[in-house]
């Protein structure tokens, strides 16, 4: 399984990084390129310093979907992600051409999740940090459409609100380049080493192939979206990256936990952004310029310096999630959200 695992790793690297210039041209032979001007007038908040084309979701998904296909059998699981990614992808190859609405990138989340969990993807169980699990399945409907049918209620909203939840807030962490495709193949990589720790399990095999797959094409996309970056993840890129890590974390046996911990810093920036925007009565997916990365910025930070901490971030909470219990990694995490919400206080009073 080590093998498979790093060969998805490898084929979809050069899946993504082969194909990747090819969009970037595209893009910009059809003209649908960024104006970081007036990105800046619309959302006070540009996430480019010169005008470059968006849709690094494209080159990604076939690295992924390449490498899935290659290592994996397409059972009805696998078949029912690839064609919400899919999904995902051409509502963000629209935007990254032409904006769509926020409330419509929101409803398109939500019927995105709708087709994974359709396909018997839920989430039954959370694991206690403090021994035991919770159980979700209690709630069931049963009801007969072509055969029998169930429907387990909070199983099966949690898991759509988290593959949301996730599409959002990772998105919301590409504020500058190279941010985004780094922290997401690191986290994506120790997925797959959690998951290969119990690799007789066959249940954990498409977690493994899956992960390295995702790791991979975001390390392909990297180069090409380092300062001085040639093209943008895009919105395709962002949603694409919060899907694959939410649905990940649920396949590899409900550790949601697990991915809250190595995205730590995302996701801490995504509640305290949101809880800001509640108190401020502003929308809350419309962006204000509030994240942590554009207060980093504002301090004097360069973006490949916010970049490469938001890479040592995600390294440092991947090795350590290595040798933690549940417990300790809820400990670690409790620090380090009190440390970030510090943090962040202290820059809001300092702009």
């Amino acid at each position: 399984m080590m093998f498979k695992f790093i060969g998805a790793i490898v084929s979809s690297f050069f899946i993504s990084w082969i194909l990747t210039p090819f969009i970037r041209n595209f893009f910009v032979t059809k003209g649908w390129i960024e104006n970081p001007v007036e990105k800046q007038r619309k959302t006070q908040n540009a996430t480019a310093t010169t005008a470059v084309p968006r849709g690094g979701g494209i080159p990604v998904f076939f690295g992924i979907i390449f490498s899935s296909l290659l290592f994996l059998p397409l059972d009805k699981h696998l078949l029912f992600i690839l064609l919400a990614a899919v999904f995902t992808l051409i509502v963000g190859i629209v935007d990254d051409i032409k904006d769509v609405s926020p409330k419509t990138r929101l409803a398109t989340n939500i019927l995105a999740s709708l087709l994974v969990v359709s396909s018997g993807i839920g989430i039954a169980y959370i694991s206690n940090p403090l021994g035991g699990i919770f159980d979700l399945s209690t709630i069931k409907i049963n009801f007969d459409l072509f055969g029998p049918r169930s429907i387990w209620v909070i199983s099966d909203l949690l898991a759509i609100f988290w593959i949301v939840w996730c599409m959002n807030s990772v998105g919301w962490a590409a504020g500058v380049e190279g941010q985004l495709p780094g922290f997401v193949g690191i986290s994506a990589i120790f997925i797959g080493i959690l998951g290969l720790r119990f690799a007789t399990d066959t249940t954990q095999w498409p977690v493994i192939i899956l992960s390295g797959a995702v790791a991979g094409s975001y390390f392909g996309f990297l180069p090409f979206n380092y300062p001085p970056q040639s093209i943008m993840p895009g919105y395709s890129g962002k949603s694409l990256a919060g899907f694959f890590l939410a649905v990940l974390s649920i396949l590899s046996g409900a550790k949601l936990a697990t991915l809250i911990f190595l995205l730590g810093i995302p996701m801490l920036d995504g509640i305290y952004v949101l809880i800001r925007r509640i108190i401020n009565h502003r929308p809350i997916f419309i962006s204000d310029g509030t994240h942590f990365h554009h207060q980093l910025l504002r301090l004097g930070w360069s973006r490949q310096k916010i970049s490469i901490f938001y890479w040592s971030i995600s390294l440092f909470l991947g090795v350590i999630s290595l040798f933690l219990n549940s417990q300790q990694k809820l400990y670690v995490f409790l620090g380090l959200t009190l440390l970030f919400f510090g943090l962040v206080i202290q820059l809001s009073r300092h702009k």
